[in-house]
């Protein structure tokens, strides 16, 4: 997990991650920066908010939010995917846990 501070802003390549940059940065939402830009206008990912003129960045708390919505929704799915249901001959309904 990321260290992000409590409030702050934090630009595109800190989002999305930039391994040719000396040292590497780890992306926190693992899409590419034209998926982000998309996600942006759809609604999907926070809107980022004007600093200067060319110079755009995305409040800390709504990136950490997104990454703990994103998160939940990857557990959930793991937890769908463990669960296996079937009927015994006899009829009877059986729902298995599985981990991982």
């Amino acid at each position: 997990m990321h260290q992000l501070p409590q409030t702050s802003y934090i630009r595109l390549p800190q989002i999305v991650g930039n391994p040719k940059a000396e040292p590497p940065i780890p992306a926190i939402i693992l899409v590419g920066k034209s998926t982000w830009w998309q996600g942006v206008k759809d609604g999907r990912f926070p809107k980022p908010v004007k600093l200067g003129p060319i110079t755009t960045a995305c409040r800390v708390e709504d990136i950490r939010a997104l990454s703990e919505n994103i998160s939940q929704g990857e557990r959930n799915v793991r937890q769908q995917k463990s669960r296996r249901e079937w009927r015994s001959p006899s009829g009877l309904e059986y729902i298995v846990q599985m981990s991982f």
